[in-house]
């Protein structure tokens, strides 16, 4: 009897076959065990240390891979404990290289046999929740008005530090001295009851992120309502994404949006407020108030110059132009020591269609601030940097600030598509401020194995192609000679990229271990 329109229908198997549909999965098993994962959850989570049933490391990594192979909610984790193939082997790695014991306290754990490989859907919605400080929402209900984010409990801040280990380990074996960080605030709209709303009118959360441009890893995150302006607090966040970086970093450099253009965070660069890596270059978008447009309308138009961009091995014009600007805000006439910072201006001529007759009484709602110059209007924006003429001129300067236009907004997109950002699991605070933390230890880990272990070619690919190409493949879990085999089909063309990440990966191990 069909099924359906076309002859074919689906059955169960019979018997306990060892099928897998994420053969690919089990190599960032190979990538936790190899960068101290699990020792890293159980450093500074202490969640589970005194409790029955699941660990601190199972739970973490359960949502880590869960992330990985595509859930996107915590009811995902059916799907995953119902692949057999994969389940067994993840049983067989959680047991790995353990004293004999070790092997009996964790069998201890359990009152009855342990039968599932993965939590269930309750007992990691109980987990998360020890993250959630009732004390703290109830301060954050009465300022539902204003600007408050809730203060970390020891749980959250194990999450940090879990991160920051990632972080030392990655720049461990692939080291660099410089950190160009990249601080920017993405909106995650949420139809929980608590969410708040946005400046765009609709209810999100708006976590602020700092992305290390160099590894291409989020170092630090601070996640926060969505009422929270971007550049709140943003001097405070960063001190502590500098506390995560990686002990063999020698020079740090910012970048930010306007929403970084905070003269306390401008002046802590400059004046070398952070004792390890003292003066810090920055070059951030500085707010177009009418001074500055003032300032701007006098340069000579001689002196603004075109800004170019490289197109097939050819220098082509933009349409953009850009030229320094005498500027000093209201916020530091005031100080004899106030810092002297270097002004740019970049404009960009409106073409007639964009230029209504009622230009100023429309210019309030346009996305970007304008200004009329010799009868023509432009789009313009302002820029701010302590770098200096001759280290570095405007176009360079201008062109290194709109790097992180790309790849540090480019990253949001994999949070909440690629991953599970973009779907909270929780009206609780913190419940999802555990579940977005978790979101970037996935995140990062994927990083970690597309530079350390993939192929140099897979280094940009999305989490689609990856999960098309390396782990949502099948396979078949055979046990001979007390080993386990997972066998693809013949001609699988991706069996070599998995044994050779494996190779690589082997590589690395001992080569460091997660701080104390």
């Amino acid at each position: 009897m069909t099924q359906g329109v076309l002859p074919f229908k689906y059955e169960q198997e019979k018997t306990h076959s060892g099928m897998t549909a994420l053969a690919g999965l089990p190599v960032y098993l190979d990538l936790a065990e190899v960068i101290g994962l699990s020792k890293s959850i159980q450093k500074h989570l202490k969640i589970r240390e005194n409790s029955q049933g699941w660990t601190d490391s199972q739970m973490v990594l359960s949502l880590v891979l869960l992330n990985l192979a595509g859930g996107d909610c915590v009811d995902d984790l059916k799907i995953l404990e119902a692949d057999e193939g994969f389940c067994k082997i993840l049983r067989q790695s959680e047991m790995h290289g353990l004293r004999r014991k070790v092997r009996r306290a964790m069998e201890q754990r359990w009152r009855k046999e342990k039968k599932r490989s993965v939590p269930s859907p309750s007992a990691a919605f109980r987990y998360l929740s020890k993250f959630h400080d009732p004390e703290q929402e109830k301060i954050r209900e009465q300022a539902k008005v204003k600007a408050f984010i809730p203060g970390f409990n020891e749980h959250l801040k194990g999450l940090v530090k879990i991160n920051k280990d990632m972080c030392a380990g990655l720049n461990a074996v692939n080291p660099i001295r410089t950190a160009t960080l990249d601080m920017d605030a993405t909106l995650v709209e949420s139809d929980k009851r608590n969410a708040l709303y946005c400046y765009k009118g609709f209810k999100s959360y708006q976590p602020l992120n700092t992305w290390w441009h160099e590894q291409g890893v989020i170092l630090h995150t601070e996640f926060r309502d969505g009422n929270v302006p971007a550049g709140y607090g943003q001097l405070r966040v960063f001190k502590k994404a500098l506390d995560c970086l990686p002990d063999n970093v020698e020079t740090v450099k910012l970048r930010s949006d306007t929403a970084g253009y905070q003269h306390d965070l401008l002046k802590y660069c400059e004046t070398g407020g952070n004792e390890r890596f003292g003066r810090i270059e920055f070059a951030i978008g500085c707010d177009v108030t009418r001074a500055f447009k003032i300032a701007a309308a006098q340069v000579p138009d001689s002196e603004w110059q075109p800004i170019y961009k490289d197109q097939g091995g050819k220098r082509m014009k933009t349409g953009s132009q850009w030229a320094e600007v005498c500027f000093v805000p209201n916020e530091l006439c005031h100080s004899k020591n106030a810092p002297v910072y270097r002004y740019l201006a970049k404009r960009q001529i409106l073409e007639e269609q964009d230029c209504p007759p009622n230009m100023e009484a429309v210019e309030l709602s346009l996305p970007f601030p304008t200004m009329k110059m010799v009868e023509k209007r432009y789009k313009v924006f302002g820029i701010v940097t302590n770098i200096g003429y001759e280290d570095m001129n405007g176009e360079d300067l201008i062109h290194w600030l709109h790097e992180r236009c790309g790849k540090s907004e480019e990253v949001h997109a994999v949070m909440k598509d690629d991953l599970a950002g973009g779907k909270l699991p929780s009206s609780d605070f913190g419940v999802n401020a555990a579940w977005w933390w978790i979101m970037i230890l996935s995140l990062n880990l994927n990083v970690m194995m597309k530079k350390l272990a993939l192929d140099p070619s897979m280094e940009a690919t999305r989490m689609k192609r990856v999960r098309f190409s390396i782990i949502n493949i099948p396979g078949r879990l055979i046990n001979r000679s007390r080993n386990l085999i997972l066998r693809l089909s013949k001609g699988h063309p991706s069996y070599g990229l998995l044994l050779e990440a494996r190779r690589r990966i082997a590589m690395f191990k001992g080569v460091w271990e997660p701080s104390g």
